[in-house]
């Protein structure tokens, strides 16, 4: 008992957790958490590759903690995860550096889980979290093999690092940019390199790689490397690595019943065979670059500038003080990367390994296109940009670089002639500094993302067919449709997923707005979107279109339309004053008048801005003046 209440490993996880569980959000937030949520929620799909493992981890995790709301619970997920990655780290750190005492273990857990992109991962329901801690587990486990060598528990510990790679695939392959370290470690030892065993693993992550990509030489490549280099112990990695993958399989079998979220409908293989290698996308390739080098590394250089005081700079442009903090944290990482070179070139090769692959690998294999914030004045204005900021993207780095601060502030300390547990104060910073622009217990993340697919609901007719735009218009309302089962009455049409058969054939399906003809037809979303209108007034159903559509799409789907709360009715009036109050009441009544505060993500302030609508929209109704317009009411 006395050692459990010492560890620190233990202690840096419970307070990270009990960190997360205060900042969680209550709800759904924007972007991928409510797909997440709803797919979990139906044991269904959501977008490309599909992360079926993820899913099925989730569902579970809901229903054991059923007492609690299901965006609650899923949400924990991530906090518990990532509470998870710190245990497993600081555990790693304390066998490998010797005079890491119990305070430089604890620093190191709190300054990796207080950076900004790890906290937020860890506070919403996002894969990101769970791709970290299998990362972590996945080096723990090369790092048991290689101390074990040769002996029995040397080939049991890579027989699982072997598993841990390969379940990256259902999961998400983001969690192989840690398989290069657990290779490593896993071939290293005292007595040197056992180069079969790395060949035998990095035809395991081969595999992997493969198979994530649907590439069957790779796959093919990675299978007979494994067997050449151990022919003996081969049939039992692979047989290992194939019961990893085979979780794939859920999405086959699961998608046969076609569930509330079926994205990509992998229903038959070649359906199945697109999900996984995530060919709805244009997968970049790793050359030509998609941006210059050097803008992709200041990108990088960017987003480490949000990762430790946070809240003293909460926008995308640099801030003094902000970078002040950055810098030193910079300096107590180098100091934490010589001293563990100095003491322990195992432990390095962890914590470097990880920022290596985290950083510069990443940033070459994934070839992003510039940021929405970088260069502008220097880039062309047409060049295509990321359609959000990328920070959680290096996830990975920025963790090993908190790790590495955090032996770097201990010994800075001690070597002042002060006490080593007066680094945790130090330690704490990144926690302080970033809790008011990470938390989403307060306005806006609180309740918007909520609020306004409610919103969009409420503005729909009874039996009404909503188009709306894009993944912040549509993850919102699946979830409220299907976890909170609000409005299901409304058949919500999301514009972008039209130039994809399988989701016109859902369409047809499920609302009967498109016939056989008209699903196998394709020439242009918004023409496709119009005959979906068709479709919809041959039934009787009124058509209603989101305000975050522009004028001219809207124009394309009708001519005659009435302002009625966040929604466009095909009617004819100009604007329904009464719907439009009583909807900016009720969105007053749940978020209150105070403006979003300042932050890196634009979402949160331009749905804002979409709720306001209603009032400006009914008020220029009987000024007959729409000159003030916010153009986020698309009025014109």
């Amino acid at each position: 008992m006395n050692r459990l209440r010492d560890d620190a490993a233990l202690a840096g996880a419970a307070a990270l957790f009990v960190v997360y569980a205060l900042t969680l959000a209550p709800d759904v937030t924007y972007w991928d958490a409510g797909e997440f949520i709803a797919a979990a929620h139906s044991l269904g799909m959501p977008h490309p590759p599909g992360t079926p493992l993820y899913v099925f981890l989730l569902n579970v995790w809901g229903k054991m903690l059923g007492f609690l709301p299901f965006a609650v619970a899923t949400n924990l997920f991530s906090a518990a995860a990532t509470a998870l990655a710190a245990f497993v780290s600081v555990r790693m750190l304390q066998r490998g550096y010797p005079a890491a005492s119990r305070p430089a273990a604890l620093a190191a857990a709190l300054i990796a889980g207080g950076m900004s992109s790890v906290w937020i991962n860890a506070t919403e329901t996002e894969v990101y979290a769970a791709s970290l801690a299998l990362g972590v587990l996945m080096i723990a486990a090369g790092d048991l093999a290689g101390r074990h060598g040769d002996l029995a528990g040397g080939r049991r510990w890579t027989n699982i690092t072997a598993y841990l790679m390969a379940i990256a695939v259902p999961l998400h392959l983001s969690a192989l940019v840690a398989a290069p370290v657990a290779i490593a470690l896993a071939s290293w030892s005292d007595a040197g390199l056992r180069w079969r065993r790395a060949f035998l693993l990095g035809g395991v992550m081969a595999i992997a790689m493969g198979t994530g990509r649907m590439s069957l030489w790779m796959t093919v490549a990675g299978a007979v490397l494994v067997v050449v280099s151990m022919p003996r112990r081969s049939l039992g990695v692979l047989a290992v690595t194939a019961l990893s993958i085979s979780a794939l399989a859920m999405m086959y079998i699961r998608a046969q019943h076609d569930p509330a979220i079926n994205q990509g409908e992998p229903d038959t293989w070649r359906a199945f065979v697109d999900m996984v290698a995530r060919r709805q996308y244009d997968v970049a390739p790793m050359w030509p670059r998609k941006a210059p080098l050097w803008i992709q590394f200041a990108n990088f250089g960017q987003y480490a500038d949000w990762q430790a005081a946070l809240a003293l700079g909460p926008t995308v442009m640099p801030s003094l003080l902000r970078t002040a903090f950055t810098v030193l944290f910079l300096y107590l990482g180098f100091h934490g990367a010589r001293l563990q070179w100095q003491q322990s070139r195992r432990a390095f090769l962890i914590v470097g390994g990880l920022f290596l692959c985290g950083a510069l690998g990443v940033l070459v294999y994934l070839n992003l296109h510039a940021g929405p914030s970088i260069a502008w004045g220097i880039l062309p204005a047409n060049v295509p940009r990321e359609a959000r900021e990328r920070d959680y993207f290096f996830v990975f780095a920025f963790w090993a670089w908190g790790l590495w601060a955090g032996i770097g502030a201990v010994h800075l300390v001690r070597r002042s002639g002060r006490p080593a547990w007066a680094a945790v104060a130090i330690a704490l910073l990144p926690i302080a500094l970033n809790w008011r622009a990470v938390t989403r217990r307060q306005e806006p993340e609180r309740a918007l993302p909520r609020v306004t697919a409610e919103a969009f609901l409420r503005s729909t007719p009874d039996s009404g067919v909503l188009f709306v735009g894009g993944d912040n218009d549509s993850y919102p309302l699946w979830y409220a449709q299907e976890v909170h089962g609000i409005r299901p009455d409304v058949a919500v049409i999301t514009i972008p997923l039209l130039p994809t058969e399988w989701y016109r054939r859902q369409i047809m399906r499920r609302f009967s707005l498109l016939d056989s003809a008209q699903v196998r037809r394709y020439d242009g979303r918004m023409q496709v979107a119009s005959r979906i209108a068709d479709g919809a007034r041959a039934l009787g159903r009124p058509v209603a279109v989101a305000m975050t559509l522009n004028a001219r799409e809207r124009e394309r789907l009708g001519e005659r339309w009435t302002v009625s709360g966040v929604a466009y009715v095909e009617d004819g009036a100009r604007v329904d004053t009464a719907a439009s109050l009583a909807l900016s009441r009720w969105v007053e009544e749940r978020l209150g008048t105070r403006p979003p505060r300042a932050a890196i993500d634009p979402v949160n302030s331009y749905f804002r801005r979409v709720l306001n609508c209603p009032r400006q929209l009914s008020d220029s109704a009987v000024r007959s003046d729409s000159t003030r317009l916010d153009s986020a009411c698309n009025y014109w």
